[in-house]
């Protein structure tokens, strides 16, 4: 799943659009049920009776409930064998564009889909135009992922500009620019350039699904996060059958620290994922930003209930293609709860799973290395950090379709703990300036830590309070009220005896932790005994 990092690019008439809530059409799902998945319009060649089926497809892909997806396709080419539409959705559930590649097998199945599509008996011309576009991706030979991706967004590109009516083929098209997007696109053109599109439509289509599925990932990132709030309070509204709908809203959530509409939103997709048919992934995914939330907030048990969930899930039941999830959760989960709660022995101490990959245990090496680093235990920073090397090594060899970012922030931030339990501040400090620099421009993982806050961690620790609080502040204006920011700048300012900016960032870290249960941490007992004491001191003047 895709994990990344404003003004002026979303017009006026988008924000007061999305000021309006409409809920989309009533598909029949399988069972009989209503599926409530957005109001999707994509006329085909198809039987009359093989229509709703085949939107209820599309708004599924919108929703990137492809499993799901692609068992609505195979439903309408069973009733309807010479609608070739449905064998262009069934090979549209193979790729996912946002989250993993597909593999081998995958791109041989979806050939033999585009095929089928080519030769059913009923398309129209414009028909023939989508099957082109994806065919471009899937034609054995067409090179690695990144040559065939740019080529279905060309593809898509041409299909937009020859039927501009089509608001289908505007919203793929959409979704294609955001795939498309390199590492090194810092200046986010091709974000903005999807809001611009996405945008358009949405004036017309104020009820479809990928509109606003597509800007909130558009926005996710510190600059645009404002500009897909909006999006972001409708989407769940659009299609709340879908549990990915459900959680998509806490990207922006979490971007913009608002703490209790990010917990409702995944309390809601993991209840959703757990009375529905969804695999795995729909309720682990979510659980990731609860627990990083519940994090932010002080609620330290219900994290630890949540990680304690997710790490006991077993193996099986993914959905195709995140089969792997697994050992992600196995790393992720223990990892965030011990940084973010600044047990730096725990974290320390974490192992990764036997059976996982180069790139799981990528995860568990560079939270030993800040662990270490934050104990000043340079041997122990040191086996991390070469783990972490052979890693990621080995995952750049067996993956050698994966883009290449300028600055790898993970592996620049393990360098930068084990040269700080070193002694090593340039080099240290080198390494957390240039993911810094990075992450300003795309944004950090919505569940990562800031590598500016950890510049800050570091600088306090050296008793430099004055250059700390002024990177606190920085990393609070890109990634607001995360607990240990909040903490970190009072303690700064605390430290300059600069008593009313400590107060300021006191009081809401305390706001923000009101639903906090004992045992607090002691980072909020320390808050609130500060503001004890400010409110029993006589007035100095």
């Amino acid at each position: 799943m895709k994990r990344r990092g404003a003004t002026g690019i979303v017009a006026a008439s988008f924000l007061l659009t999305c000021a309006a809530f409409a809920l989309g059409h009533e598909h029949e799902g399988s069972t009989g049920s209503p599926e409530t998945l957005g109001r999707i319009v994509f006329p085909t060649s198809c039987s009359a009776q093989a229509q709703g089926g085949f939107e209820a497809g599309v708004a599924l892909l919108h929703s990137f409930e492809y499993d799901r997806a692609a068992r609505r396709f195979e439903e309408v080419s069973t009733a309807d064998p010479d609608c070739a539409m449905s064998y262009w959705g069934s090979a549209m559930s193979l790729y996912h564009q946002l989250w993993n590649p597909p593999s081998e097998a995958d791109l041989a199945a979806g050939w033999q889909l585009i095929q089928k599509a080519e030769s059913a008996g009923r398309k129209s011309p414009r028909e023939n135009a989508w099957i082109e576009a994806l065919a471009a991706f899937y034609k054995p030979g067409s090179g690695p992922i990144a040559q065939r991706t740019t080529r279905y967004s060309e593809g898509m590109q041409k299909l937009h500009a020859a039927f501009p009516s089509d608001d289908e083929a505007s919203v793929f098209y959409a979704l294609s620019v955001l795939a498309d997007a390199p590492p090194t696109d810092t200046e986010l053109v091709y974000s903005r350039k999807a809001v611009k599109i996405l945008n358009e439509v949405l004036a017309r289509r104020p009820d479809h699904p990928g509109v606003a599925h597509y800007l909130i990932h558009a926005c996710d990132n510190p600059e645009l996060a404002h500009q897909g709030l909006a999006a972001a309070r409708r989407y769940a509204g659009i299609a709340p059958s879908s549990p990915h709908a459900l959680h998509m809203p806490s990207h922006i959530f979490t971007r913009l620290g608002l703490w209790n509409d990010d917990i409702a939103s995944n309390l809601a997709a993991i209840e959703a994922a757990r009375k529905g048919s969804a695999g795995a992934g729909s309720r682990l995914h979510p659980m990731d930003f609860l627990e990083y939330a519940y994090l932010q907030t002080g609620q330290d048990d219900k994290a630890r209930a949540i990680e304690t969930d997710a790490v006991s899930a077993t193996a099986n039941g993914y959905e195709h293609g995140l089969e792997k999830y697994f050992f992600y959760v196995q790393a992720q989960f223990p990892a965030l709860l011990a940084l973010e709660t600044r047990n730096w022995k725990a974290a320390q101490a974490l192992q990764p799973h036997p059976d996982a990959g180069p790139g799981q245990r990528m995860i568990t090496f560079w939270a030993q290395a800040i662990g270490a680093g934050h104990l000043r235990d340079g041997a122990a920073a040191k086996a991390a950090v070469d783990k972490f090397d052979e890693d990621l090594a080995a995952f750049r060899k067996s993956h050698p379709d994966s883009p290449v970012p300028p600055v790898e922030v993970r592996q620049n931030e393990a360098h930068a703990w084990l040269a700080f339990a070193q002694d090593d501040r340039t080099s240290a400090f080198e390494l957390l300036l240039a993911a810094i620099e990075y992450q300003d421009r795309i944004g950090k993982g919505e569940v990562d830590l800031p590598a500016r806050e950890m510049y800050a961690d570091m600088l306090l620790d050296l008793n430099r309070p004055a250059e700390a609080l002024q990177q606190y502040r920085l990393s609070l204006t890109t990634d607001p009220n995360r607990f240990n920011g909040l903490y970190g700048a009072g303690r700064a300012a605390e430290t300059l005896e600069q008593r009313d900016v400590a107060r300021m960032y006191y009081q809401q870290l305390l706001a923000n932790c009101e639903q906090a249960h004992a045992p607090r941490r002691a980072e909020l007992l320390h808050a609130g005994r500060f503001m004890a004491q400010l409110t029993s001191a006589p007035d100095p003047r």
